[in-house]
């Protein structure tokens, strides 16, 4: 530790602090535009100026480093001054000149009220200007659907740069010209294609990068801001969802250091659309082939027709991509209660077990632990389709050097170098047959795709007794980690919602005259054939209302107050944001309610209730933001299940990023931007 004496208080920081660092630890307060704590240092700005004694001039304290300072004449401690009139004097320069060609357009400007410089400005502002020339004035790029850009008001701070070629990996963003004519663009102002380019726009400093799809909405003190869970993918993003009335019109991403630190993925950010169009909001009854709006009691007496008709291995239910632990669990119940063995979470099909033991299906090694991993091995996954802030983690630190990252299955642009070593699973058999150099902290990440096949068991097996066999288990450290797209499907193996004896699974469920009813709980992503009864419980009007006979619409992820439990096995709290639209409840609600015409009666009339029985049955879903490590036993079980694989090569589970759910696929903007990933020319709606 080093010693400084901040505006005269005496603290010990470490020498690898920047002055800026070590005064703030101090209590001082610091402007900064250009300087970001996970960003590479810049100091483009200047406005961050302090007063180092025996200096002749004022310092940029994030580009000086707390081991760069000369301790005093007698050996003294450094000493720094952030508020002499010196300093104020030096600041309030720098202000003078970043406002030289700034427009002054705050009135119409959409970060207006939450922009640094607007902030900044009426500390170390003046209220007249010296300068009598004309202002500078750039045109403004097209980046693509998600960024709106005025770059007249760009003050240079490269932060966006920054972040594209340092943290998102896609250095798509770079500067032209030289002083007065430089510019912030694109390469031939093409769009820019990374999944977490808009992460930019909480960066910029300005109103130079703002949101188009949030353009002219709202102004952020008209809005209710809740702390919410992403469902996009299982990663479990922490969110602030910002609300006016009825209507959710963003989302922002909330700090949390184990998981997503600040960034969310575009298709978290922008899905908001997706929410208002679409929608289910009011129950319908198919008749002569036809739906037609009915009231709840009809669909619940169309329901009940025809379940009470029927034997209990008749029936059945899967589990779609977003549903919470209660919708689950209450399902589960149902089905238990109505004596069916047919349930089912996994309705892409992945070979997964929970009865074998909870560690056969975390992401065990944590997204944190990605930070202390020495080498990665992928296999069957792409985590820059499938989980863009897991793969900014595994870019982070592969930045940071020693991390060795190999590849079994697709090659794809991850971000990051990597050795690619094969395509299917004999290239996997070779870990198994020869012990390699043991690296202390592995990550064996295995995608849903290697799973989702006939030999999916087989696969799997061989997966863990490869990842055992050259260390991936260690004292202390579990690096079988299984990479989930579903943000349901680890609460949902919780619960254990997988068949039970001489239970079938969705495959199964879904063909055609297998079941006379079928539940969907929001499974919109398996095509259900000819002959059952279906009963659709979800949000939007996408392939499962399609083939629903009876459609009861729930509650969307920012409508209900909801547990999400994410691939490495932490539950979160979701806040309810916005309610339902027109006669939609919530999920759980729904099934409660239609238990009682089914004559299996749930025993919970509120939320409090239901998740009073639940957590009393698994009581590690009680333990918000908690890991409960499981047994690393469960993966001795499945490396001695064995079996035989096939030839075929691994594939991402995920084919088109920004359509991956009803929510996304009913977005404009998400529909947009698929089509310019797909190579289709954008629509000129700019």
């Amino acid at each position: 530790m080093t010693k400084l004496i901040v505006d005269g208080k005496e603290i010990d920081v470490p020498p690898d602090y920047t002055l800026l660092q070590a005064c703030e630890a101090a209590g001082a307060e610091i402007p900064r535009f250009c300087f970001h704590e996970r960003l590479s240092i810049a100091g483009n700005c200047r406005m961050c100026l302090v007063e180092v004694k025996g200096s002749p001039k004022p310092i940029a304290s994030c580009a000086w480093g707390v081991r760069d300072c000369r301790p005093g004449p007698n050996g003294e401690p450094p000493v720094v001054n952030t508020k002499t009139p010196m300093v104020k004097k030096a600041r309030e320069g720098v202000m003078e000149f970043l406002l030289i060609n700034h427009p002054l357009d705050c009135p119409i400007c959409d970060q207006g009220g939450e922009c640094d410089l607007q902030d900044q400005a009426m500390t170390y502002g003046v209220d007249s200007s010296r300068y009598a020339e004309n202002k500078r004035a750039v045109e403004d790029k097209y980046i693509g659907p998600l960024v709106k850009t005025i770059m007249t008001r760009c003050i240079h701070c490269t932060r966006c740069i920054r972040f594209a070629t340092e943290i998102a990996g896609v250095p798509e963003l770079g500067a032209i010209g030289r002083g007065e004519d430089m510019e912030i663009t694109t390469y031939l102002e093409h769009a820019m294609t990374s999944e977490l380019q808009s992460n930019v726009v909480d960066l910029c400093p300005v109103g130079a990068l703002t949101s188009k799809p949030y353009a002219f909405q709202a102004r952020p003190w008209e809005l209710i801001k809740t702390e919410s869970i992403d469902v996009m993918d299982a990663v479990g993003s922490n969110i602030r969802v910002d609300t006016r009335g009825r209507e959710v019109l963003r989302i922002l991403p909330r700090l949390n250091e184990e998981i997503n630190e600040e960034w969310i993925s575009d298709k978290t950010r922008h899905v908001a659309d997706g929410l208002r169009t679409q929608r289910l909001d009011q129950p319908y009854v198919r008749e002569r082939g036809r739906l037609r709006p009915a009231t709840w009691s009809e669909a619940f007496a169309a329901i009940a027709k025809r379940v009470n008709a029927l034997r209990s291995k008749e029936i059945g239910a899967i589990v779609g991509d977003v549903a919470s632990v209660e919708e689950v669990y209450a399902l589960k119940d149902l089905m238990t209660r109505l004596g069916s063995p047919h349930i089912d979470c996994r309705q892409d099909g992945p070979a997964i077990d929970p009865s074998l033991g909870r560690a056969g299906y975390l992401f065990n090694a944590t997204i944190a632990g990605i930070d202390e991993a020495d080498g990665i091995m992928i296999i069957g996954a792409n985590p820059r389709k499938e989980a863009p802030i897991l793969n900014a983690r595994i870019r982070k630190r592969w930045r940071t050097g020693d991390l060795k990252i190999g590849v079994i299955g697709e090659k794809a642009d991850l971000t990051y170098a990597y050795t690619y070593l094969g395509a299917g699973p004999e290239t996997l058999a070779t870990f198994v047959k020869h012990d390699r150099a043991k690296l202390k902290k592995q990550i064996w990440l295995i995608g849903q795709s290697a799973l989702a096949r006939p030999d999916g068991q087989a696969v799997l097996s061989m997966f863990a007794k490869a990842a055992i066999s050259v260390g991936g288990l260690a004292d202390g450290w579990n690096g079988f980690s299984m990479l989930h797209t579903a943000a349901s499907r680890v609460g949902a193996l919780d619960l254990g919602a997988v068949p039970g004896k001489g239970g079938l699974d969705a495959a199964g469920m879904a063909k055609e005259d297998a079941l006379e009813v079928l539940f969907l709980l929001g499974a919109d992503e398996i095509e259900v054939e000819k002959g059952a009864f279906v009963v659709y419980i979800g949000t939007h009007g996408d392939r499962g209302a399609h083939r629903a006979d009876v459609i009861l619409p729930g509650a969307a992820y920012t409508e209900k107050s909801a547990i999400y439990v994410n691939t490495e096995g932490r539950p979160q709290l979701a806040n309810r944001a916005a309610f339902p639209p027109g006669e939609a409840r919530e999920d759980w609600a729904i099934l409660r309610a239609l238990s009682d015409p089914l004559g299996a009666k749930l025993p919970y009339d509120s939320l409090a209730d239901l998740r009073r029985t639940m957590i009393s049955a698994f009581p590690h879903l009680g333990k918000l933001g908690e890991i409960e490590h499981a047994d690393p036993a469960a993966i001795e079980k499945l490396a001695k299940l064995g079996g035989k694989t096939d030839k075929a090569a691994f594939a991402s589970a995920v084919r088109d990023f920004y359509l991956t759910n009803p929510i996304a696929r009913a977005s404009a903007v998400m529909a947009e931007c698929s089509a310019l990933a797909a190579g289709r020319p954008r629509q000129a709606a700019e």
